[in-house]
Order: structure tokens, then sequence, then C-alpha cells
């Protein structure tokens, strides 16, 4: 495995590669690696000639910018788990190499990025479509994996590459949870162990709503989440919503979609933590 730092340096070993018509995947990532961001370079590696995995801390596309610098940075250790699950190239870029000048350009994908997420982030998918599309355009991959526990991420980069025209094939890889069924975060390790204890209560609620939702309403599933959730010791729910996995709009009933999805923002303690589940998948 090597690890490069500028996109000339990258460009030109990929091209090299490329010639010999190895296919490439890319596994975008703001380091502090974990199980979860694994199985995405695992899947890589198992569809693609070559794995590149991005290590970077994208600032523009954080609003708290006291986020930004508690935004947990482990270049050593992210390799040593790159190493060991066979990614090829590791892109660990610094920020001037990446944002030589500020990057002026918006992107605006309604209605997927102005609910949840667009709505109490202010310009966070602004700055990961930004941060994603340099990444495309350097790397110019066969595909790039993504994790679904950013849902709402996941349509909006998959809505990008279809009105930008990019030849790359998004694939979604299913959230890896604790075995206790804390959904993996990077955040987590921020947690205390109280903290840690009192997380698992969003997955835990997540869960027992799938079974709640089969024989009640939407509004009754959000009612249940929603009154579980703000009884929990040391969590104060920021929202949820069940949603179209499609259009991300909220849904009334069951019926208007075949996929529906639950996604929720909790912060427990200072830290904000994201998790999803699916009531409804084709």
């Amino acid at each position: 495995m090597e690890v490069i730092h500028t996109i000339k340096d990258l460009r030109d070993k990929l091209a090299k590669l490329k010639i010999q018509g190895k296919s490439v995947g890319l596994v975008p990532t703001m380091g502090a690696l974990h199980e979860g961001h694994a199985s995405l370079v695992k899947r890589s590696v198992t569809e693609n000639d070559i794995t590149v995995v991005s290590v970077f801390v994208n600032p523009t596309q954080f609003n708290d910018k006291n986020d930004l610098v508690k935004y947990p940075r482990t270049l050593d250790a992210d390799c040593v788990l790159l190493e060991a699950n066979k990614a090829t190239l590791v892109f660990a870029p610094s920020v001037l190499e990446m944002y030589p000048e500020p990057d002026q350009r918006q992107f605006s994908y309604p209605p997927l990025d102005v609910v949840m997420e667009g709505a109490f982030r202010p310009g966070h998918f602004n700055g990961v479509c930004q941060i994603v599309s340099k990444l495309f355009d350097v790397v110019e991959p066969n595909r790039a994996y993504f994790g679904e526990k950013d849902f709402q991420q996941l349509a909006i980069i998959r809505e990008m590459v279809k009105q930008m025209n990019y030849p790359i094939e998004i694939v979604g890889c299913p959230i890896i949870r604790e075995s206790d069924g804390l959904a993996l975060s990077s955040r987590n390790a921020r947690l205390s162990s109280l903290e840690r204890e009192n997380a698992l209560k969003i997955s835990d609620t997540l869960f027992k709503s799938r079974t709640f939702a089969a024989t009640h309403t939407v509004s009754e599933t959000l009612q249940f989440v929603e009154e579980a959730i703000k009884k929990a010791p040391g969590l104060d729910l920021e929202y949820f919503e069940i949603v179209d996995g499609y259009k991300l709009q909220r849904i009334e009933s069951w019926d208007e979609t075949p996929s529906a999805v639950g996604c929720i923002t909790v912060f427990c303690g200072e830290i904000r933590l994201i998790d999803n589940i699916k009531y409804k998948e084709v």
C-alpha cells in the first residue's frame, strides 16, 4: 500500500495503472476509520483491481467550526487498518492541496438536500458535494463506495452523479453496528462510557420501532420513537423523520412508497449521532 499526498502524484500513479486496464474503486473518508469503513474497503477490493481510499477532514462540510477542530485525526492508525484490508492507495492531502483557493461552487439538489440534515446543517451538503466531486475528478473511479448510515448523503451523491453525468457507479453499503447495536461512527470515540451506554437507546428504539410499525401507522411510529428518545437519559432528539427512501420527503402512510426509512439525529451529551432504519425496502 502506498500513501500519496498530492493530486499530481495520485493522477500519475493512477494513469499508469489505468493504461494496464485496471478498474478503480474509490472510498472517500474523513479518517478516524473503523470497521464500518473497513466494510467499504473490503467491498471495493472484491469488485475492483485498485482501491483508492481518501483520508481528508473536509472543512467545507462543517457548519460548526468547533466540530471541525475536535474531529479526530488518526492517519497512522487509519493506514494500519487500510493496509490490513488490502487498500492499494491512500490519498491523504492537505487542505491547501484540495483547496488552493476557496471553492465557490454551489450544489443544489432540492428537495433532497433541504430536509433533515440539510435543514439543521446549512451548507453541509454543499461542502460534501464540493469535496466528493473533486475526488471524482482526480481519481476518475469506476465505482465509489458510501455507507448507508449517511442515508441522505448517499441519496444526494447519487443525484449529483446523475446530474453531472459522472460515469461512476455509486455503491451503497449497509450500516455496520457494534455487537450491542450501536451504529459505528468516528464520533463514538468521543463518547464517555456513560454516554456510550446512553447512546444504545438510539438503535434499540429504532429496532423496536420496526416491530411496532408492522401494526401501527406512520404517525404512531413517529410518536413511539420521539417519546422513547425524549424519555431516555442523556439524549436530546434533534429530529426523527420517516421518509420516502428515494425522495427523502415525509410520508403519511406506509402505502405511499415501496421504500420507507426512518432517519434520526440525536445529541448524546455534545456528540451528534445519526442513524436510520428501513421499514420498507424494495
